[in-house]
């Protein structure tokens, strides 16, 4: 009786307590940090795969470097799709430091991306905090 007992509650733990299909919640910080188009392209792309997926992920991406040209309203290619994700939840984070550095104009930054001072340390620090990195492009 003891050892059906054991095995009743040793099914248990392995069935009931850890369940198979338990939702996730993601908490991905991106990196981009390329000007070509066709990466931007793709990105909007992957980011209606991964919404799909995952609905409730948090997802923060940083641009820095040529990939600021994303965010920038007179050499973005995919603007309305920033928007687009930027209402979805999705957070689109503009350098700092790369506006000083190319002397970049922040007027003409998109609206819908907010700002960190250094990209590398705002990934750096979302990683420290158990945050997925994903380095965008190819």
């Amino acid at each position: 009786m003891k050892k059906l007992l054991f095995l009743f509650i040793l099914l248990f733990a392995v069935t009931g307590a850890f369940p198979q299909n338990a939702p996730r919640h993601h908490r991905i910080i991106m990196q981009l940090t390329s000007g070509d188009t066709l990466v931007h392209k793709n990105l909007m792309k992957q980011f209606r795969n991964m919404k799909e997926a995952a609905p409730t992920m948090q997802l923060e991406v940083v641009c820095h470097g040529p990939g600021m040209d994303m965010l920038m309203s007179d050499r973005s290619i995919v603007q309305e799709k920033v928007k687009e994700f930027a209402a979805k939840g999705i957070v689109f984070l503009a350098c700092e430091n790369t506006i000083k550095e190319r002397s970049l104009d922040r007027t003409k930054v998109v609206p819908d991306a907010g700002y960190v001072k250094a990209g590398i340390i705002h990934i750096v620090e979302r990683q420290e905090d158990g945050w997925s990195y994903i380095k965008a492009g190819f």
